[in-house]
């Protein structure tokens, strides 16, 4: 049987940086309950793109970050959750508060980016965060 997806859900996600550090969140529910994601999540009726992605990342973590521009936008397609998300990537700049898990992080930490790699499974997620370390770093000169 082919998988049909249900009509795409508008999402953001987050990608934090701080120093050589990257914000991540363990996912506590579907889909890919378990993994090492980006925070972030559905944007709400009436809500801007921008202003869902500071508020997945407040409640998700607790921190706060000032938005330094858009990624790229990804079709997440999970057929053993049956979800499709398109999701809108930011990337951000730290500006204050430490990691605690919120809403539906199970964990919530900074990771060196060197450490990237071994710990997210999906390569969409490896990609853009290498884009948002180029975008930072770019916004930084």
């Amino acid at each position: 049987m082919d998988f049909a997806p249900p009509p795409p859900i508008p999402a953001v996600g987050v990608v934090c940086i701080r120093g050589q550090d990257v914000l991540l969140i363990r996912r506590g529910k579907p889909p890919r309950a378990g993994e090492w994601s980006l925070p972030g999540g559905r944007i709400e009726p009436g809500e801007r793109a921008v202003d869902a992605a500071v508020r997945e990342l407040r409640e998700e973590t607790g921190v706060e970050a000032e938005l330094l521009g858009l990624i790229d936008v990804v079709d997440g397609i999970f057929p053993e959750a049956g979800m499709h998300y398109v999701l809108i990537d930011y990337a951000a700049r730290w500006l204050s508060g430490e990691p605690v898990a919120g809403d539906d992080a199970a964990e919530a930490r900074f990771v060196p980016l060197g450490e990237v790699d071994a710990l997210i499974d999906w390569s969409e997620t490896r990609r853009i965060i290498r884009e948002a370390v180029d975008l930072t770093r770019a916004a930084s000169k």
